[in-house]
């Protein structure tokens, strides 16, 4: 008798000890937003909560210092409430780091349920792996609202695997007082940008601020003399390795120009130890006169400077090569992908469409972007810089996308890479260009 207590005693605590450990593997998988996958069994059977609510997870760089930080949070807003039931944790990461982590997610099938990346060539092998959601059924919905052109750098093997929501291209910020106060003219060629550059040195002033930390801020640079170089038809048939070698003297030339820029002195001295953040901070105080980089910055000169009113924009000079001066770095490529293996796949589909249209809304309004969808709403309240840069898409003779998007994942590293030790006068503009050939016929 006592035998037969002590084992009705001992499976009693034996299933209350199995039902704790249940619980408490259920609160785990509901908590862990970052580091859990979204694709696994535990986290299909927990992604709901008991009132059916769902959950989707979205990843994307728009930290708080980004100038599209406001338009995806009001975009979350205004899908949150129009689809009771549904909840979006937003994830936000620096844009170097999250190259890293996105390829890693994506090799390890632990993507988010919405993902934020780059058309073109960077996102190629993330559609080639099958792990990213065709789209085509879900964009019959809004095919009157979202042009077709737009869509161009996610469009693969004829199929449709991201959503685009702004048109971004690069041009030159600058300081139109400092400008002014030093006698200084706008430059529409390259000769008349150096004399800029020469004028503020020889009055103490930095011309250009650059973080060479960040390698896509030099990019945004050496991109751009590349194209006015050697022109678009030669640069893409290059770096899609369609018949065109990197080792051309035109490729050359827009490497010795970034050269001469450095060796002019119109770089910060510290620029290497500089963080993006950080050397847009000093564009904003007016320690340095120019900014070169995407039109997302029209956005933050809103916000983060004491006097936005003393800024402006023009386009990247002419150089004199085979380029336009409307030939312009960037185009529709920042887009929305779905997990294919997510549990709510049909759900997150319609969020991407909906994040994206309103992102492109709200990121206009605010001046962080050039909207990529139909714009049926009052945007007379958009700031003078943001239209600028609409009116310089809107003439622009060619659109090219970054390089290190047009270019596979593997390619791009090197380029940033070579970037970087040039900037740093460890290789000469003729290495640069052996070793990009020689890495784009690999």
């Amino acid at each position: 008798m006592k035998k037969r207590f002590l084992s009705f005693l001992l499976c009693i605590m034996m299933v209350a000890s199995l039902a704790v450990g249940c619980g408490s593997k259920s609160d785990n998988t509901q908590t862990n937003e970052a580091n859990t996958s979204t694709n696994n069994e535990t986290n299909t059977e927990t992604s709901g909560d008991s009132s059916g609510e769902v959950t989707l997870t979205l990843w994307s760089i728009a930290t708080e210092s980004d100038a599209f930080s406001p338009a995806y949070a009001k975009a979350i807003a205004d899908f949150e409430a129009a689809n009771p039931g549904v909840k979006i944790v937003h994830e936000t990461f620096e844009n170097q780091s999250y190259k890293t982590k996105i390829k890693s997610a994506v090799a390890a099938n632990e993507l988010p349920d919405i993902f934020y990346t780059w058309g073109g060539g960077f996102s190629k092998p993330f559609v080639d792996s099958g792990k990213v959601l065709p789209l085509d059924d879900y964009f019959a919905e809004y095919k009157d609202e979202l042009p077709e052109a737009a869509l161009t750098n996610v469009r693969f093997d004829g199929k449709l695997y991201g959503v685009t929501f702004t048109t971004p291209l690069s041009a030159v910020f600058y300081n139109k007082k400092m400008f002014e106060e030093n006698g200084v003219k706008v430059p529409t060629n390259w000769d008349e940008f150096i004399e800029v550059c020469k004028t503020f040195k020889s009055k103490g002033i930095t011309p250009i601020g650059i973080s060479a930390k960040d390698t896509w801020v030099i990019a945004m640079t050496h991109d751009n003399l590349v194209l006015k170089s050697a022109g678009p038809e030669k640069v893409a048939a290059a770096l899609t390795k369609s018949g065109q070698t990197y080792n051309d003297p035109d490729f050359i030339e827009a490497s010795k120009k970034l050269r001469e820029l450095i060796d002019l002195g119109a770089y910060p001295e510290g620029a290497p130890g500089l963080s993006n953040d950080e050397a847009s901070a000093m564009f904003y105080n007016g320690d340095v006169a120019m900014f070169i980089t995407g039109s997302w910055m029209a956005g933050s000169i809103q916000t983060d400077p004491e006097n936005p009113e003393d800024f402006d924009v023009f386009p990247f000079p002419a150089v004199g090569g085979k380029g336009k001066e409307t030939d312009f770095m960037g185009g529709a490529t920042d887009s929305l992908m779905v997990n294919a293996s997510g549990p709510h796949k049909d759900i997150a589909a319609k969020a991407a469409f909906e994040l994206a249209k309103s992102i492109s809304k709200y990121a206009y309004l605010d001046g962080a972007g050039v909207a990529a969808w139909k714009v049926d709403y009052d945007d007379s309240s958009v700031n003078p810089i943001t239209k600028k840069i609409a009116d310089m898409a809107s003439k622009a003779t060619s659109f090219t996308i970054w390089y290190d998007t047009l270019m596979e994942a593997e390619d791009a590293g090197e380029y940033l890479a070579l970037l970087q030790e040039l900037f740093m006068g460890n290789i000469s503009p003729e290495e640069l260009a052996e070793a990009m050939a020689n890495q784009l016929e690999q």
